[in-house]
């Protein structure tokens, strides 16, 4: 199981410490394998996007009309976090829905 975060983020961390056999892919240093982002994007659209971040504030109105997959590739700490990938499947954050679809609730 893939999950894609930061390593300094609180939510990951959380979500490390409950999932046993979750790795860490710090997506400011290996990034997102393009077909995950792609498949993510599909998938959860622009909630993909934390546009509550001080990355999403720190942009000019200008770099916000992006593609939300060019915001992505330029600024990984833009998406919403952790991205789980879990034989197959796709998980976006760590709430109750997350954690009861991986069995832990």
């Amino acid at each position: 199981m893939n999950l894609y975060g930061l390593k300094n983020c609180d939510t990951c961390r959380k979500a490390l410490k409950e999932i046993e056999n979750a790795q860490l892919v710090d997506v400011r240093i290996e990034g997102v394998p393009e077909e995950i982002l792609t498949r993510a994007l599909d998938e959860f659209g622009g909630s993909l996007l934390n546009t509550r971040s001080t990355t999403w504030r720190g942009l000019t109105e200008e770099e916000r009309l992006a593609a939300p997959l060019d915001l992505l590739h330029a600024h990984p700490a833009l998406m919403k976090r952790p991205l789980i990938d879990h034989q197959g499947a796709l998980y976006l954050g760590w709430g109750k829905d997350v954690r009861e679809a991986l069995g832990l609730e």
